[in-house]
């Protein structure tokens, strides 16, 4: 299994020297909605690093407890009230069914959970630009483009474990040949 490098889990995607412009309730509800589905990869991962100790799983989980800081942190600065329930636990129904069935599927095998992993990044990627496409505040679109630049590198480290035991990931959300580009190229620096 190969050794993933990641976004810092110091840095909160956002720049000191901007002031947080007023977010719609577009961006609000989109801040809301990040905040559970990087939840849903940490609470994932978590389970799955639990399961089965594969490296990607246990650096990445952490990563994404940084990305969930991130948005956090903005929600935090825009006055949004937001709860972070336990691990396992989402407000959203779409997301909770996402989480109850990638735990089933992650659990049957090794190659399965790296599937989950790649899947969960693949509908990160997608989610992230269709709300970088739908706004225009400077403040969320920094955020938002640096979560899907992790989400890139995770990607590419999920696909190499998975062609590492032989198997292959047809991307689900995103489309092929946004798949290749991101897997033949090299991690990113986040930020």
């Amino acid at each position: 299994m190969g050794f993933l490098t990641s976004c810092s889990n110091d840095d909160d995607g956002l720049n000191p020297n901007i002031n947080t412009t007023a977010l719609t309730q577009a961006d609000k509800d989109a801040l809301l909605f990040m905040l559970e589905e990087e939840k849903l990869a940490r609470d994932t991962y978590e389970y799955l690093d639990n399961l089965w100790s594969i490296n990607q799983f246990g650096n990445i989980k952490n990563s994404e407890q940084s990305h969930m800081n991130s948005v956090a942190n903005l929600l935090t600065q825009s006055n949004v009230v937001y709860e972070i329930l336990p691990y396992g636990e989402f407000t959203n129904t779409e997301i909770q069914t996402l989480y109850d069935q990638f735990v089933i599927d992650g659990s049957t095998s090794m190659n399965n959970a790296l599937t989950i992993g790649a899947t969960i990044e693949d509908l990160d990627i997608r989610d992230l630009q269709d709300y970088i496409d739908a706004t225009s505040n400077i403040d969320l679109i920094s955020v938002f483009e640096n979560l899907q630049c992790g989400s890139r590198n995770h990607l590419r480290s999920f696909f190499t474990a998975i062609e590492n035991s032989g198997g292959n990931y047809v991307p689900q959300y995103i489309s092929q040949e946004q798949f290749d580009t991101i897997v033949t190229s090299g991690n990113e620096q986040c930020n």
